[in-house]
């Protein structure tokens, strides 16, 4: 049996950051052969991904990259089993370096084919360094979605960097900021959809059928009455989660609609993504 040194020991724990246990039983079971023994620490991952499978990824960070001129965004959520995990450096770097990767990438469709790539300078593809973080952390780690849009589009992450929202929209905006206040009213507020054809056509009939019998109880003509009813719709809209139709957070003397109007734009869609919630 080769003789394993504590010199060997300490040289591949420097290259795999591992406990020096596991490096000195690694080297064993490949008889002192290093390359060897870090494939052997690398098969490991999968020993850990079987053994917590299972375990329950609560927690998590939302990363997004976006271009300058709002042009193009990027969104990744990574979910984990703890928030030391979840807010670390060691996530902090992963996670932002795959959604750069999304944008200025060639794309992905979908976190699998992400994985497969290299970012910037990096020597490995994401799916070998996420093997070596599960292998150090022994944590269950998922990168459950991506996403990349084109703009004009404005990005935000909640200061628990759980909640992530990209807000697009079409025009050209008469100030950047108005698409990132959007995305934080979006977090914010939470709404469902964007417009109010975005709802159940059924939703909305049902509800313009009970104010209109409402509204004509009150003998008014039809012409008020059509008024009274579009006015209480509004209300309507705003209650159910319609975007367009909310107060800005901002500025709630408008609806995020008439917010929008005034910069110049009209809003498309947003993604709201919260980790553990959808």
């Amino acid at each position: 049996m080769a003789e394993i040194t504590a010199a060997a020991v300490k040289a591949l724990r420097e290259k795999t950051d591992l406990p020096m246990m596991e490096c000195k039983k690694a080297l064993t079971e490949a008889g002192g052969d290093e390359a060897k023994a870090m494939q052997i620490l690398r098969e490991m991952f999968k020993k850990v991904q079987e053994k917590r499978a299972d375990n329950v990824t609560a927690e998590g960070r939302v990363f997004i990259a976006s271009k300058p001129d709002a042009s193009e965004a990027a969104m990744v959520e990574i979910q984990c089993e703890s928030s030391p995990v979840a807010t670390g450096e060691v996530m902090r770097k992963f996670g932002q370096a795959m959604a750069d990767q999304l944008l200025a990438g060639p794309g992905a469709a979908d976190a699998a084919a992400l994985m497969a790539q290299k970012g910037a300078g990096a020597s490995q593809t994401f799916q070998e360094q996420y093997e070596e973080i599960v292998n150090k952390i022994r944590e269950k780690i998922v990168v459950n979605r991506i996403v990349r849009v084109k703009g004009p589009v404005g990005g935000y992450v909640h200061h628990d960097y759980k909640t992530g929202v990209l807000f697009v929209a079409s025009g050209t905006p008469k100030s950047g900021d108005i698409l990132k206040d959007v995305a934080m009213h979006i977090a914010g507020l939470n709404p469902t959809v964007t417009k109010p054809e975005d709802l159940e056509q059924s939703i909305i009939k049902a509800e313009r059928d009970r104010l209109v019998e409402e509204a004509r109880a009150s003998k008014k003509p039809e012409n008020i009455i059509e008024k009274m009813v579009d006015g209480r719709m509004k209300v309507f809209y705003a209650e159910q989660g319609v975007l367009l139709m909310q107060p800005f957070a901002k500025d709630d003397s408008k609806t995020v609609s008439q917010a929008i109007a005034d910069a110049g734009i009209d809003a498309v869609k947003f993604y709201r993504w919260k980790v553990g919630a959808g």
